[in-house]
């Protein structure tokens, strides 16, 4: 299983540089975590309306508003752990980076393996707020800590990394609905969308009394997939 895979952590990716923000983006979701990615603050704050997220990635140089502006009015308002990325030279971006909230910083160039170690370290040591969080439909619960289903008399029921991504992600957002396209980019399918239609179905078998009529695992037509939980 790769690294983070059993978390499924929610990344954040922010940075104006299309090549190192598409890098980033596809080496995370190799390492197993959902990633989303967005070119400026202004986009960054739009992802946040919409998603929780558990780490964000944010340069330090971008147009308009600076990583560092945007961490410091991020800070008014939520505790999410950042890493900031900064030139190599710039002591004063980091210094500046740190005093505005953030939890870690790596100079640029630097190798990707080295920032999902830093990821790792920091959600190890950082709570989330969905610690101890159980999601419970019907005659199953899953844990969104340790992401494990198990029947209400406590036998564990197998689901595979994929699966238990897509319970994660969804369960996040209890009753919010995710397209196909969305989902398959969080949990690194992007190129086949169609994929997460198989998933979906083989998960209802496992969690729906009856699967060709779900009550939990929904479909919103023409929209997606959303998670009902009691």
């Amino acid at each position: 299983m790769a690294a983070g895979m059993a978390d499924c952590a929610h990344i954040l990716v922010i940075d104006d540089d299309l090549r190192l923000r598409n890098l980033l983006q596809r080496y995370l979701q190799e390492n197993g975590f959902a990633v989303s990615a967005a070119y400026d603050a202004a986009n960054a704050r739009f992802f946040m309306a919409q998603y929780q997220f558990d780490l964000l990635v944010v340069d330090v140089m971008m147009p308009g508003e600076s990583g560092i502006e945007f961490l410091r009015k991020l800070r008014q308002e939520s505790n999410v752990p950042a890493i900031i990325l900064t030139a190599m030279g710039e002591t004063q971006d980091r210094i500046d980076g740190l005093e505005a909230g953030a939890d870690d910083y790596l100079p640029k160039p630097f190798e990707p393996k080295e920032l999902v170690l830093r990821i790792n370290n920091i959600l190890r040591r950082v709570p989330t707020e969905n610690k101890n969080q159980i999601l419970q439909f019907g005659d199953y619960v899953f844990d969104l800590t340790t992401k494990e289903c198990r029947q209400k008399n406590g036998s564990l029921v197998h689901i595979t990394p994929v699966e238990q991504g897509i319970l994660t992600i969804l369960g996040q957002k209890c009753g919010q609905v995710f397209s196909r396209e969305k989902l398959a980019e969080l949990l690194g399918a992007g190129d086949n969308p169609r994929s997460i239609d198989v998933q979906m179905t083989r998960l209802r078998k496992k969690i729906e009394q009856d699967s060709k009529n779900p009550r939990y695992l929904q479909t919103v037509r023409g929209k997606g997939y959303m998670l009902i939980s009691e």
